[in-house]
């Protein structure tokens, strides 16, 4: 199976041009309504605008394996699109979310641009877009495709789509109700891994790039899952959530009985063992 080198370079002059554009648009939204987490509705749409100049230059130029493209581009539009129209949803006709609050500092300007902002917002998102959309890049230059491999990467894909839709459904739907103000969640998928949403985004990367990979040139686009797992972990997803988190009441047993990241039963396994 080959893998057209040439042609993924400019896949990726391509994805460069079209993470600056989405971001750009997204500062002068940012100034326009004074809230910087409108950068969170543009993590989707950004992977789903990569996508889609991905496919429309590799069919200009002929190469990849129509099937997969077709494929790839589905997989990131559903999860990306899903992931927009919900934080849209979320955050409607709320202020500026209390992590950039924070990171910025109190003095800072809502919706200002500064080099802190484009240093601790904008660019090491934009950095990790990029890097985490290799395999989509990859995957739009394929020359062929095993078919089992196409199919384990769609099913492990919709795994993690299916965590962290219903994850995210359950726990708007629990926050919904004043009653469970300050309390934790630990129902329906919530009793199996105190983050089923950020699991299922992990599975929802690996299942790309495993549907990309074919090539041994193809492989070292691992790189993408890896850091998005490692972001998910141990940065900006299960490790910043948890903190904030620490202090409500129960929260500590709940920790003690629920696996942190991989789905196991209640009890089963110390949490710190995952």
């Amino acid at each position: 199976m080959s893998f057209d080198l040439a042609a993924f370079g400019l896949l990726l002059v391509g994805a460069v041009a079209t993470v600056l554009a989405a971001f750009s648009v997204t500062l002068a939204v940012a100034r326009a309504t004074g809230r910087h987490s409108v950068v969170d509705v543009t993590w989707g749409l950004g992977f789903v605008a990569v996508a889609v100049v991905a496919y429309l230059i590799s069919g200009v130029l002929g190469v990849g394996d129509a099937g997969v493209r077709t494929v790839v581009l589905a997989l990131v539009a559903v999860w990306g699109l899903r992931l927009a129209l919900y934080i849209g949803w979320r955050n409607r006709g709320k202020g500026e979310d209390p992590r950039y609050a924070e990171m910025l500092g109190d003095e800072h300007a809502p919706g200002a641009v500064t080099s802190t902002v484009l240093r601790k917002v904008y660019l090491p998102q934009a950095g990790v877009m990029l890097v985490v959309s290799l395999p989509v890049l990859a995957a739009m230059v394929r020359a062929s495709a095993v078919v089992p491999v196409v199919v384990i990467g769609i099913v492990l894909w919709l795994v993690g789509f299916v965590f962290e839709s219903v994850g995210d459904a359950q726990l708007a739907a629990f926050k919904s109700d004043p009653d469970n103000k300050g309390k934790i969640l630990d129902s329906g998928l919530w009793r199996y891994t105190r983050h089923p949403n950020y699991f299922g985004d992990a599975c929802v990367w690996w299942g790309i790039f495993i549907v990309a990979a074919g090539h041994p040139l193809a492989l070292v686009t691992v790189v993408g899952p890896l850091l998005m797992t490692y972001l998910l972990v141990s940065v900006t997803g299960k490790e910043l959530t948890e903190k904030s988190m620490s202090q409500r009441p129960g929260y500590d047993e709940y920790v003690r009985r629920t696996s942190g990241f991989l789905p196991l039963p209640p009890g089963s396994r110390p949490a710190r063992a995952t």
